[in-house]
């Protein structure tokens, strides 16, 4: 008898732990959609360690290859994460840079509460950062 409640008081523990592992690390994400500009031109993929990501648009001649949306999961999810993701899909249509075009919160979804008769519509506020991505000619 003692020995099938320790199998299960191990088992509870092993899940109460990936619980907590799951809740401290699994919320911080940042959601990334890729829009490759239709007709323009098309590269070989870059390393995201050299994209960099810029506030304006540089002097440099350059052409426009799409554009990078993020969405971080919540407000506390780190600059440097969201531009590790900015950098890494820039890089996934062979882009030297991302030039930040908008950042800011905006609504980005709604839910539905309440009886049929008296429903109420959330909004759901998130921060959407989008970026043109550029290759140097």
């Amino acid at each position: 008898m003692k020995t099938k409640m320790n199998i299960a008081l191990r088992y509870a523990t092993l899940f109460a732990a990936g619980a907590m592992l799951w809740l401290t690390t699994g919320c911080n994400t940042v959601s990334i959609f890729i829009r490759q500009d239709i007709g323009g031109p098309t590269y070989p993929s870059s390393d995201p360690a050299q994209v960099q990501i810029l506030r304006t648009v540089p002097t440099r001649p350059h052409v426009r290859l799409g554009e990078v949306t993020a969405q971080p999961s919540s407000d506390s999810v780190p600059v440097v994460e969201i531009e590790a993701a900015l950098r890494k899909a820039a890089a996934k249509m062979g882009a030297d840079a991302a030039v930040v075009v908008y950042d800011k919160n905006q609504t980005t979804g709604a839910y539905v509460t309440g009886p049929w008769w008296g429903r109420q519509v959330q909004t759901i506020q998130g921060r959407v950062i989008i970026a043109v991505a550029i290759k140097y000619q």
